[in-house]
């Protein structure tokens, strides 16, 4: 896979990937590949799948049947700690009502995610910066997030998703509780992170957010992939 072409590379392969809940199956035989450098985004009605898609790929639920392979880990290989593992090193997740650790300021949030991982926290805290001054909140550093707008702390979520530089960033419903301006702000940060390579797969319900930056759009109706199309990128 290594001396592939960077944008030939499949960074998520999905084969006939069943979850069953009881009787009832979430995902219904989902086969997907998504490339590096893509960016993809999930839609259809509640109930459909689209979450559990999320965490089958993430390594949080494991699948009924069928492979998954990210970025080269085949995941029904790993235990838990080694899924755990494969979390923090690979994937990068960013979710609706951010998740951020309510007693911690902005800087040991993001920082908190590579120390997990081993980095001293003096390197941590650097890069924690970095990120945070990319995203252009450096100066609420000290911040905690009960004092933070709903667009800063999707920033410092989406800087903790970051971390270790993820073969991966998952979204789900990134602007979904965010008033309409600070929503924009979070779409034109994930257009920039996939212009610079970033992977991403997203789920959503709005369309505005697969067509401002998705280049592919995967509709989930039943558990199944109901349809699949490409969209024109906007600049």
């Amino acid at each position: 896979m290594t001396s592939e072409n960077s944008t030939d590379q499949v960074v998520v392969r999905l084969d006939n990937v069943r979850k069953e809940f009881g009787d009832a199956a979430a995902l219904a035989g989902v086969s997907l590949e998504i490339r590096a450098g893509e960016s993809v985004a999930v839609m259809g009605p509640s109930g459909c799948g689209k979450s559990t898609l999320l965490n089958v790929i993430a390594g949080l639920d494991r699948p009924t049947s069928g492979t998954i392979t990210v970025h080269g880990d085949d995941l029904g290989s790993l235990s838990e700690s080694g899924l755990a593992l494969f979390r923090r090193r690979r994937i990068g997740m960013i979710f609706q009502f951010f998740n951020l650790l309510d007693d911690l300021p902005a800087l040991d949030n993001v920082a908190l995610a590579a120390q997990l991982t081993g980095v001293k926290a003096s390197q941590a805290r650097k890069r924690a910066l970095e990120l945070l001054g990319e995203l252009g909140i450096a100066d609420r550093k000290n911040a905690y997030p009960a004092t933070l707008s709903g667009g800063q702390r999707q920033r410092v979520a989406v800087a903790r998703a970051l971390m270790n530089r993820p073969a991966l960033l998952l979204a789900d419903e990134p602007t979904g509780a965010l008033d309409s301006q600070s929503g924009e702000q979070v779409m034109d940060l994930l257009i920039d992170l996939n212009q610079m390579g970033q992977t991403l797969l997203m789920v959503t319900h709005d369309p505005r957010l697969a067509e401002r930056c998705a280049s592919r759009l995967i509709e989930v109706e039943d558990g199944r992939i109901a349809h699949e199309r490409s969209l024109a990128q906007h600049a």
